[in-house]
C-alpha cells in the first residue's frame, strides 16, 4: 500500500480527497438521525415511557412564559397582566401552539407564569420555538419595565444546543493552534507539523459524513459529533506523527525517499494498523451494553479511528513522497536544530529509565502502590446523569429556570406516574391510584396541589405528574422518587391484582440509567479484556505480552477513574475547573472512558512494544532492547501524548459537565499512561520477565545475552518478521 501510494502520489491524494468529499456529501444529504426518548429509555422509567406511548398518554411539549420585574424589583401586577394578555394573544395566533393556559401569579407575588403547549411531536419542540421567542421579544419591547422570558421543552433544548455549539467552537479554536505549536516543536518545520493536522481534519470530515449514514442504524445520542471531533483529532494526529517521525528517521540514516516510506510503513505503519484495530475493538465493547447512547458513541468512535488509520496508510505515504525534502520546510531555526539530529544520545530518557532498568523490583512495586492508591477512590464512584440543575448557570435559559423554580416550586422536573390496569380492573385500579395521590398530597416531600390524571381511550391506562419541589438530582428528589416506588404505589396500586405501575421523569431516568451502567459495566470490561488479549497475543505471538498489556492498561484506567472521582465528587477543584460538584460522576462516562482509555493505552503500548521487539530481534538482550525501544520511541510517544492531552484538556475547559468530565478523564489517563506506565511500569516489568516476555514464541538462540551492537536498522529478514 505504501509503495503504490508513494509511486502514484497524485492518484492516492485524489482518491482520498474524493473519498472525503463523497462521504461528507452523502452524510449531509442523508442527515443525522437523532436518538429519541424511546431509544434511550431503560429500567422502570423506560417502561413508564413505553406505556405512555402505547396508550397515547404522552404529554405535549410545553413552554412557560415567565413575567417578572426588570432587575428583580416589585412586580407591577397590572402591567404584568397586560403583558400576559399580549403574549397570550400573540401565541394563540401561532400555528405551532396548541393551547395557551391562564396566567398564574406566584405565591409571593413576584412573578406571573403563562403555560403554553406545542402541537406535534414533543421531541421536536426545539424546531418550533423560534416564533414563540420572537413573539416574546415583541411583548418585552412594548413593556421595558418587565422581563418576558421563556423556559420549557423548546427553549431549554435550543439553549443547550447553542451552548454545546459554542463549546465546540471554542474547542476547535484552541485545539488546532495548540496542536500545531506542539507538532512544530516535535518536527521543527511548519510543513511537517501541518501534515498530521491535515490528515486528522480530513479524517474527521469524512467521519462526520459516514456517521450521518450510520446514524440510520445507530442514532446520534446527542454527542456523537463531539466524539468524532475529539477522538479523530487525537488519533489522526498520533498516527501521522508515528509514521512521519519514522520516515524522517529512516531518511536521516541515508535511505532513499521510497525506501524510507516503506520502512516506516513496515514498522510504524504496522503498529498503526494494530493500534487502530485495538482501539476499534475496545470501542466495540460499548455495543455489549445494548444501549442507544453507547451504540451511537461506539459507532462514531470506530468510524473515525478506522478512517484515520486508512488515511495514514494511503494518502500519508503519497504526501510524504510528493513533498520529499520540502517536508522539512520552512524550518523553525532553534527547533530545527533540536529535532533534526537523529543520532543524538537520548540522555533525558535514559536517565528517567535508569531506575526501572537498574532496580526493576523496587521501581515496579513503588509505581504499582502509587497507582493503586490513586485508583482506590474509583471503588467509591457514584454515578448520576446530568439533570437540568447541572447545566452551566451562565446560560440565559438556566437563569430563567432558576427564577421560575424560585417563584413556582411546582415547576421543578416532575415524577410521571403511569399505571396500567388488568382487563376488567380499570375502576378498582383508578380508585387505588386516587388513594396513592391522596397520600402524595399529604406527604411533605411533594407539592400539595391537585394532580390531573390522564386516562387512555380504552380506560386501562392512567398517567399523572406529581412534583417534588427540589432539583432533579438532589437528595430530596431521589427520596421522593423512592417514596413513590417503594412505599406509596406498592401499598395502593400494587395491591390490585394484575395492575402494573412505573414511575418516570428526569430523576427516575437518571437513577435508572446509572443502575443500567453498573449492570452492564462488568460485561463490557470482560468483552474488552478478552478481545484485547486475543488481539495482542496474535500480534506479538506472546501470551505474556498480552496478559501484561491488559494488567498494565487496567491499572492505568483505574488510576484515571480514581482521579476523576477525586476531582468531581468533591469540591476542591470547583474553582480551578469552574464547575459546581453534584457529588457524582456522569453515569455513562465510566463505561465510555474505559473502552476509549483502554483503546488509547493500547495505541501507545503497541507502538512501544513493537520497537522493543524490533530491537530484541536485532540481537539485543531484553534489558538493552527495552532501553533501545523506549528511548527510541519516547520522543514520538511524548509528542503524541502532549497532543492528545492538549486536545482533551481543551474539552476540560468547556462549560457542559459531560464534556468537562470526559476531557479531564481522558487527559489524566493519557498523561498517566505516557509518563508513569511507559517510563516506569512497562520497562521494569519487562526487565523482570526477561526472555519470558515472548512466551510461547522462541527468540533465536543467543539473543538474550547478545551484546548491544547498536544496530539501527534491522536486517531484512528481521524487518519482514516485524512487518
Amino acid at each position: 500500500m505504501a509503495r503504490w501510494s508513494a509511486t502514484n502520489p497524485w492518484k492516492a491524494i485524489g482518491m482520498w480527497v474524493a473519498l472525503v468529499v463523497i462521504c461528507l456529501a452523502a452524510g449531509t444529504m442523508a442527515g443525522t438521525h437523532k436518538a429519541t426518548a424511546s431509544d434511550m429509555g431503560v429500567g422502570e422509567s423506560g417502561r413508564a415511557d413505553e406505556i405512555s406511548r402505547q396508550f397515547d398518554l404522552v404529554n405535549p411539549a410545553s413552554e412557560n412564559v415567565l413575567i417578572t420585574a426588570q432587575g428583580g424589583g416589585t412586580l407591577d401586577k397590572a402591567a404584568a397582566q397586560r403583558a400576559a394578555d399580549q403574549v397570550t394573544a400573540k401565541l394563540e395566533a401561532l400555528p405551532e401552539v396548541a393551547n395557551v393556559g391562564t396566567a398564574v401569579t406566584s405565591a409571593d407575588g413576584t412573578a406571573l407564569l403563562v403555560p403554553v403547549d406545542y402541537k406535534g411531536d414533543p421531541e421536536k419542540a426545539k424546531d418550533h420555538v423560534d416564533p414563540l421567542l420572537s413573539a416574546g421579544k415583541d411583548v418585552a419591547k412594548d413593556n421595558p419595565q418587565l422581563r418576558v422570558e421563556f423556559m420549557g421543552d423548546g427553549s431549554g433544548a435550543k439553549g443547550i444546543e447553542e451552548q454545546i455549539g459554542s463549546d465546540l467552537g471554542k474547542a476547535e479554536m484552541f485545539s488546532l493552534p495548540v496542536t500545531l505549536v506542539i507538532l512544530m516543536i516535535a518536527f521543527g518545520a511548519l510543513i511537517a507539523a501541518s501534515v498530521p493536522i491535515v490528515l486528522a481534519l480530513t479524517a474527521v470530515a469524512a467521519s462526520f459524513g459516514l456517521y450521518g449514514l450510520a446514524s440510520a442504524v445507530f442514532p446520534d445520542p446527542g454527542s456523537a459529533q463531539n466524539i468524532v471531533m475529539m477522538i479523530g483529532m487525537a488519533v489522526g494526529v498520533d498516527y501521522s506523527l508515528f509514521y512521519v517521525r519514522r520516515e524522517r528517521e529512516e531518511r536521516a540514516k541515508g535511505h532513499g525517499r521510497i525506501d524510507a516510506i516503506e520502512i516506516a510503513a513496515r514498522t510504524s505503519g504496522h503498529a498503526v494498523v494494530v493500534s487502530g484495530f485495538a482501539v476499534a475493538v475496545s470501542m466495540a465493547g460499548m455495543y455489549v451494553a445494548d444501549d442507544a447512547i453507547f451504540s451511537g458513541l461506539a459507532t462514531a468512535g470506530i468510524i473515525v479511528v478506522l478512517v484515520a488509520m486508512v488515511g495514514s496508510l494511503t494518502v500519508l505515504p503519497a504526501l510524504l513522497a510528493k513533498l520529499g525534502n520540502k517536508l522539512d520546510r520552512p524550518r523553525v531555526p532553534v527547533l530545527w536544530r533540536l529535532t533534526a539530529r537523529q543520532d543524538r544520545e537520548p540522555r533525558v530518557w535514559k536517565a528517567m529509565l535508569r531506575p526501572a532498568l537498574n532496580h526493576p523490583k523496587a521501581t515496579l512495586g513503588t509505581a504499582v502502590v502509587l497507582l493503586g492508591a490513586l485508583a482506590l477512590p474509583a471503588f467509591g464512584m457514584k454515578l448520576q446523569n446530568t439533570g437540568i440543575d447541572d447545566f452551566p448557570r451562565e446560560m440565559s435559559v438556566m437563569q430563567t429556570y432558576d427564577r421560575m423554580t424560585t417563584a413556582f416550586p411546582d415547576k421543578h422536573a416532575a415524577d410521571n406516574i403511569v399505571v396500567l390496569a388488568a382487563p376488567g380492573k380499570s375502576a378498582e385500579t383508578r380508585a387505588a391510584l386516587d388513594r396513592a395521590l391522596g397520600r402524595v398530597a399529604a406527604h411533605p416531600l411533594f407539592v400539595h396541589e391537585a394532580a390531573q390524571v390522564k386516562t387512555s381511550a380504552d380506560g386501562r391506562a392512567f398517567a399523572v405528574e406529581v412534583t417534588a419541589p427540589f432539583g432533579s438530582t438532589s437528595g430530596q428528589a431521589k427520596d421522593a422518587l423512592s417514596t413513590l416506588r417503594d412505599d406509596i404505589l406498592p401499598g395502593t396500586v400494587g395491591k390490585v391484582s394484575g395492575a402494573e405501575f412505573a414511575v418516570g421523569g428526569e430523576t427516575a431516568s437518571n437513577l435508572d440509567y446509572a443502575a443500567h451502567v453498573k449492570d452492564k459495566l462488568p460485561l463490557v470490561i470482560a468483552f474488552v479484556l478478552l478481545l484485547t488479549f486475543v488481539m495482542m497475543a496474535f500480534t506479538f505471538r506472546s501470551v505474556v505480552i498480552a496478559l501484561t498489556a491488559i494488567a498494565i492498561n487496567l491499572l492505568s484506567a483505574l488510576a484515571s477513574f480514581g482521579l476523576l472521582v477525586l476531582v468531581f465528587q468533591h469540591t476542591w477543584a470547583e474553582g480551578i475547573l469552574d464547575f459546581t460538584s453534584n457529588g457524582s460522576v456522569i453515569a455513562w462516562l465510566p463505561l465510555f472512558l474505559f473502552v476509549v482509555l483502554f483503546g488509547l493505552s493500547m495505541d501507545y503500548h503497541v507502538f512501544v512494544v513493537s520497537r522493543i521487539r524490533e530491537a530484541a530481534l536485532s540481537g539485543m538482550s531484553t534489558r538493552q532492547a527495552v532501553e533501545r525501544g523506549i528511548t527510541g520511541s519516547a520522543g514520538v510517544i511524548t509528542s503524541a501524548a502532549i497532543v492528545m492531552v492538549s486536545v482533551f484538556a481543551v474539552f476540560a475547559t468547556l462549560s457542559m459537565m459531560d464534556m468537562k468530565q470526559m476531557g479531564v478523564g481522558l487527559a489524566a489517563a493519557v498523561l498517566i499512561d505516557a509518563i508513569v506506565v511507559r517510563i516506569v511500569v512497562l520497562p521494569s516489568l519487562m526487565v523482570l520477565l526477561g526472555h519470558r516476555n515472548w512466551w510461547p514464541s522462541k527468540m533465536p538462540r543467543g539473543l538474550h545475552t547478545a551484546p548491544d551492537t547498536h544496530h539501527d536498522t534491522p536486517a531484512p529478514q528481521v524487518a519482514r518478521s516485524v512487518g
